[in-house]
Parts: C-alpha cells; structure tokens; sequence
C-alpha cells in the first residue's frame, strides 16, 4: 500500500481564496477591512519568518497587517502597554502574539492581556473555555487545520478512533476538546498520549487516524501505525544534514517514507499541515471582523 498524500498546501489555497472571497464582500457591504497585528518580540529568526509568512498570506487575501517588533530585552509592563493599545486600536481585529517570548516576559500573563473578541489563536483561557464547552467562538489555528485537513478530503471523523501523540496548550488538548465534540467534522473517540504513556504503540496501532504532535524527528515509525490508518504529521523539527546546501533538513514526527507503505492517507511536512495553519489564522481574523459588525 503507497498511502495518498494530503496537500495541505493546496488546501490551504482553496482556504485562502474563500477568505479572500469573505474579505471581498466585508469591504463592500460594511466598509470593513480585517486587520491583523503581530506581536514580534525580539529577534529570534524563525520567530521573524513566521511573521513575515502571515503578513504575506493576509496581505494576499485583503487582510490589512502590521508588524509590532518589541526589543528582546523589553519589559512585561512594555508588553502589556503595547497589547492594551492594540486592544483598543479598531484598525486591528486580531491579535497574534509570535510565540516563544523571550524569558522575562510572562508567557501565560501576556496572553491573557488580549481581548478575547481579538484572541484569533484561540490562546486565552477564555475562548479555550468556550472552545471545551462546545461554543467555540475561535477554534485554535493549527487544531482547526488538522480537522479541515481531514474534512475536505473527505474523511469523516464520526465514531473513529483518533489517537493524538502530544498534549500540548497548542495542538494537543484543544485538538482533543475540538474533535471530541458532537457536530461535524467531529464525534471522535479520542485518545491523547504523552511522555508518561506507557507501550506507546499498543496505542498508536489502535489509531483510525493518528496525530503525531510531539517535536521528535521520525519518532513514528511503521510498526507502530495500523494497516490503512490515516496519519496527521504537525511536526516540524530542523535536523543537520551536511549534504542538504543550507546543512539541515525539516523532518515531521513521523518516518514519512516507511509510513506511507503502511498508512491510507498522509501528511507530508513540509507542505501538510504548516500552510493549513497560517489559512486558519486568515479565517480567525475574519470572524473576529464580523463580530464587530452590528
């Protein structure tokens, strides 16, 4: 069996033109242009790339972006006095902050400093509230890439068994929260593992589908996934490899090549589920503009 691969970056594609498609319409019928603002502090280089990536991919659809950059050695009250203007500034309909901060800076405060109507990660405990309850007004972006991942290539979800590897505040809990629910694209029997999961595999060979989200190059290997599972690969670690020109290769979680001999369906990274994320992100920011509408 040679699994079919997911492209999550042509789905992201179809995604963002149905953004651009909505942003159209905000514009004519309201006179509302989303806005996006990015928070970049200090001057960590992927960090800088991956904000760079999103202001691409707002600035394609109509989305008005604007870049932040606040000094690493800056404080948490320099922080917050930035977060508490943006909260107030009508230009700007989302909020993301580029994570990780630097040290002196109070992750979990910092976030909670953000509108929930402008929280567009879905990181405030708030909106991950409501996102457990089954209200979700935001649903976290990379969460909801995985599940329209899986949705418009159409795998539904109902009464399968997804295993998820990671219980990360990013990926892991809200992606169980997310596909636990009883609606569409959802109703999964579900399964998180971790670093205190004892015989890893007896679980991940139980997967219909499985979601490898743990940051550890290749950790999935083929005898660990069920004959015609559909796997999910979030991660993305960067691995030295002198005969690569820039010295290092992107690896997932997940032994692609051997996994796909045994797997369904499968997510290739890069291309999977990266793009799908930033897609999330525009679709966020879009329906936190609506929400201002009367």
């Amino acid at each position: 069996m040679t699994a079919t691969i997911i492209d999550g970056a042509e789905i992201a594609r179809q995604v963002r033109a149905e953004v651009a498609r909505d942003v159209k319409e905000l514009k004519d019928d309201y006179d509302v242009t989303p806005g996006l603002a990015a928070l970049l502090l200090g001057d960590n280089p992927a960090s800088a790339s991956y904000v760079r990536a999103k202001g691409r991919a707002g600035q394609e659809v109509g989305i008005y972006t604007e870049t932040f950059h606040i000094p690493s050695d800056a404080s948490q009250g320099k922080v917050l006095d930035t977060i508490e203007g943006l909260n107030k500034d009508r230009r700007f309909h989302g909020i993301l902050t580029q994570l990780p901060f630097p040290s002196q800076i109070d992750e979990a405060f910092t976030i909670r400093a953000i509108h929930p109507d402008k929280d567009v990660d879905c990181l405030h405990p708030y909106n991950v509230g409501l996102l457990v309850q089954g209200e979700p007004v935001f649903t976290p972006v990379m969460p909801l890439g995985v599940q329209q991942l899986l949705m418009r290539t159409g795998h539904n979800l109902a009464g399968k068994h997804v295993v998820i590897c990671g219980r990360s505040n990013m990926v892991g809990k809200p992606l169980a929260a997310l596909l636990a629910q009883k609606r569409e694209g959802a109703n999964a029997t579900v399964t998180v593992c971790h670093t205190g999961t004892r015989n890893l595999a007896e679980f991940t060979r139980m997967a219909d589908i499985l979601v490898a989200a743990v940051g550890s190059p290749r950790m999935i290997k083929a005898d660990m996934v069920k004959k015609g599972a559909i796997v999910i690969d979030v991660g993305l670690s960067r691995v030295e490899d002198p005969s690569r020109k820039q010295g290092y290769r992107l690896d997932g979680d997940v032994d692609f090549e051997a996994v796909s001999q045994v797997a369904s369906a499968i997510t290739p990274v890069p291309g999977g589920v990266g793009p799908m994320t930033i897609a999330m992100l525009l679709v966020n920011t879009v329906k936190a503009a609506k929400i201002t509408i009367p």
